[in-house]
C-alpha cells in the first residue's frame, strides 16, 4: 500500500450528543467553533483502505492478518491510533496486560497486509475487550 501526497486530509467525527459517526460531507460546512470538543471527537483518515475498500480512520477497530511462508496465518485485533510523538498512525494491539503498539510500516514489513475494519471504538467498544 502506498500513501501519496495527493491523499486528501479527511476527517469524520463521533457526535457525543447524538451518538453517531458524522462523515466528512456532514462536517465540511461547520466552523472549528461549531466542532466543540465537548460534542465531537474528530478522527483523521489514515490514507489507507482495508481489503474491502473501506477507508481506515483513527479510532477504527481492525483485524490484520499475515500469511506465513508455510501457508499458516497469524492475526491481530486492535485499534488505529495517532501517535503525535512520531507524527504517524499506528496499530494498538489488544492482548496481555497492556496494548502493544505497531506502526503501519512495521505491520507491512512483517507481512500483515490484510486489513479489515470491523468497527470503531465508539460504536463497538466490546470488540476491544479481552476474552476471559
Amino acid at each position: 500500500m502506498v500513501i501519496t501526497m495527493a491523499t486528501m486530509i479527511k476527517f469524520r467525527a463521533w457526535d457525543n450528543e447524538c451518538k453517531v459517526i458524522r462523515e466528512y460531507d456532514e462536517l465540511k460546512g461547520l466552523t472549528l467553533d461549531a466542532l466543540d470538543a465537548s460534542h465531537f471527537e474528530l478522527e483523521q483518515f489514515t490514507g489507507l483502505k482495508d481489503i474491502n475498500g473501506r477507508k481506515i480512520f483513527e479510532g477504527d477497530i481492525i483485524t490484520v492478518q499475515a500469511t506465513n511462508d508455510d501457508g499458516s496465518t497469524d492475526g491481530m485485533l486492535g485499534r488505529i491510533d495517532y501517535d503525535a510523538d512520531i507524527a504517524s498512525f499506528g496499530f494498538a494491539v489488544i492482548g496481555g496486560d497492556n496494548w502493544d503498539n505497531h506502526s503501519f510500516d512495521n505491520l507491512f514489513e512483517e507481512g500483515f497486509v490484510d486489513l479489515h475494519v470491523i468497527g470503531n471504538v465508539y460504536e463497538n467498544p466490546e470488540l476491544l475487550e479481552e476474552e476471559k
